[in-house]
């Protein structure tokens, strides 16, 4: 059987297929690309899998969802895309279900947590692809330098946040709630207080009494008493909290696991920590999964699920985590870790998966309620802000969104 994808012409003879992936880069430079391993990985399938081409284009962040919807607009789909949500075309039917694709040996080795979070209405679409969760960074050096020891409760990370600004810390409590990645900040604050996005059946629920509670404090126990820094949490980014973490000017924020070889590019001595809670540590972590799909239209179904099985393998899984400080999706590689002493930096991340909680990512509305929060959420501690007010109007954004679907 010839096939077409997309105007591009197969190669090779009769029974040949090519298949088409968009993945997303997790690299920083042109050293540690994901290119890098996708070329390794499809060179080893390809030579074992001689009338299968698989062709990668990876795409930064910042682009990579966006071209695939650009593909899908116009009616070309990649046979796979590796990005970060699926639930818009699970809606549409233009996916395969994990079930046409995985062996079930595969299947049954993601990790439970992340495979019910690739789910639409109980049918998983979304193939968890790489995981991370959040712990509490803080500077070693600087509460060495101030007699502190790390907050397990939210008023000890606020007195140690008053001493470190005593001392001069620039930033002792850095809170990033600009519009770059606003919505995980929130979210881990947001569980940590006890409450979450949504509530146990998946309905939103942003302005519940405990997310209004977990606002309040922050705004008057961080925020107003100039604990989080010279620049407003509504215009701080990630990207900038961590450079900071990195130059010194942090005491403690919130990080995923890239944070470690940054500040240690830097020689900073930093620790880590379960994110606080009112009364101890947080009972529930913060999980971000990013996702695999494929699309039905070019067929393939038997080639991208053999293709994907390969990807999944405990090896690839593993070389790839390696690589990028991310935690495995898969049970097999998540117990080899475990147990190998080169990845000890990645475990206390590791034993945070089990308890983690993700974004309601099988919301289809979940993208554009997403984008609310990271435009609007600084306005909740903003000095004349009111997080009643702001959470009340995501709320209402929320709901609305929910209703089109």
């Amino acid at each position: 059987m010839t096939a077409v994808l997309g105007g591009c012409g197969l190669g090779g003879g009769s029974g040949d297929v090519t298949l088409r992936l968009v993945a997303a880069d997790y690299g920083d430079s042109a050293a540690n690309s994901s290119k890098k391993y996708w070329d390794g990985l499809v060179k080893e399938y390809e030579s074992k899998h001689p009338d299968v081409k698989v062709e990668v284009s990876v795409y930064s962040w910042n682009d990579v969802d966006r071209k695939v919807k650009e593909m899908v607009d116009a009616g070309k789909q990649p046979d796979m895309a590796q990005i970060g949500a699926y639930a818009d075309y699970a809606d549409k039917d233009l996916l395969y279900t994990a079930d046409d694709l995985l062996s079930i040996t595969a299947q049954a080795d993601l990790a439970s947590q992340l495979a019910t979070a690739g789910q639409v209405k109980g049918v998983q679409y979304g193939m968890p692809f790489a995981a991370s969760t959040r712990l509490l960074f803080y500077n070693k050096t600087l509460f060495k330098r101030a007699g502190l020891t790390p907050p397990k409760t939210w008023s000890e990370l606020a007195s140690d946040a008053r001493v470190l600004k005593q001392q001069g810390v620039k930033y002792p409590y850095a809170l990033p709630l600009g519009p770059e990645e606003a919505q995980a900040e929130t979210m881990q604050w947001l569980l940590s207080g006890g409450g979450g996005y949504t509530d146990a059946v998946g309905t939103y629920g942003i302005d519940s009494a405990q997310n209004v509670d977990t606002f309040d404090w922050l705004k008057d126990d961080l925020v107003d008493k100039g604990l989080t820094g010279p620049v407003p949490p509504g215009k701080l980014n990630r990207a900038a909290a961590f450079s900071a973490f990195a130059d010194g000017d942090v005491g403690m924020l919130n990080g995923h696991p890239s944070l470690m070889k940054i500040a240690a590019k830097k020689g900073v001595k930093f620790g880590m920590v379960p994110m606080p809670g009112p009364d101890g540590a947080s009972k529930n972590a913060m999980g971000v999964a990013d996702w695999m799909m494929a699309f039905k239209k070019n067929g393939h179904a038997e080639q991208v699920g053999d293709f994907l099985d390969f990807v999944y393998s405990t090896k690839n899984v593993l070389a790839f985590s390696r690589e990028y400080d991310l935690l495995p999706v898969t049970t097999s590689a998540s117990e080899a870790m475990s147990s190998d002493k080169r990845d000890a930096d990645l475990k206390p991340f590791l034993d945070q998966l089990p308890l983690s909680e993700l974004y309601p990512v099988g919301n289809t509305s979940w993208a554009q309620v997403a984008a609310a929060v990271k435009k609007n959420i600084g306005k909740a501690v903003a000095p004349s802000g009111s997080p009643e007010a702001t959470l009340a109007q995501l709320q209402s954004t929320a709901s609305l969104a929910e209703s089109a679907q």
